[in-house]
């Protein structure tokens, strides 16, 4: 299957083919539609005006499970639409996420992440660590401005086509192993903001927000 959220992450809509009904799953193509993976929230939308309630990935194949029976048969074509605004708040969350983290990595290389969760409404970043990681945010957030005042391209590209294996590239800055859905250019980030979490013993969360 065509996974077009990758080669055209701002498309919001779009026809595909049916290539599988089993009950209420279905495997279409192309897709626009993502399913959770690396952290980043699976988006929602509709398939034929029906809602999808879950997508989950299952080999090479992402599998949509829908609220109703299916009103279609494999081979029609049917339309498929996504929520532009949350797909777009998670593609600005996520990679305010990836900068923060490479951040992080680059001031302390032995750092190491323990989880990772981007939703609509924030990016979470958990990393084992002691002691209070909120003391490195002033800095952290200094050079996030920096990138973001940049507006610097952000590819994306495939490492390994057929294992579908993909990174983000930043000029200058670091190329990074990610299948999530990317932006444009460092300058759709702009402003967020930091809060720290303290989520147990030798454990720190960093939370992340928009700012809009």
């Amino acid at each position: 299957m065509e996974r077009a959220f990758w080669n055209s992450p701002y498309l919001s809509s779009l026809d595909a083919r049916v290539l599988s009904i089993e009950g209420r799953d279905v495997v279409i193509s192309p897709t626009i539609f993502f399913a959770e993976s690396g952290g980043q929230e699976s988006d929602q939308g509709r398939i034929n005006r029906i809602e999808v309630s879950q997508a989950t990935v299952a080999d090479e194949r992402i599998i949509y499970r829908l609220a109703e029976e299916p009103d279609f048969a494999v081979g029609d074509l049917v339309s498929v639409e996504i929520d532009w605004p949350r797909r777009y708040a998670l593609m600005r969350l996520h990679f305010a996420a990836e900068i923060v983290l490479e951040l992080f990595y680059k001031k302390f290389p032995a750092l190491e992440k323990i989880g990772a969760h981007i939703s609509q409404s924030k990016a979470r970043i958990d990393f084992a660590l002691e002691g209070n990681i909120s003391q490195y945010f002033p800095e952290i957030l200094q050079d996030v401005e920096q990138l973001v005042t940049a507006d610097l391209p952000i590819e994306s590209r495939f490492i390994d086509a057929e294992c579908l294996r993909r990174c983000w590239y930043i000029e200058g800055f670091s190329e990074v192993p990610c299948g999530g859905t990317h932006l444009r250019t460092t300058g759709e980030v702009g402003r967020i903001r930091l809060k720290r979490n303290n989520i147990g013993a030798h454990k720190e969360r960093v939370e992340i927000y928009l700012v809009d």
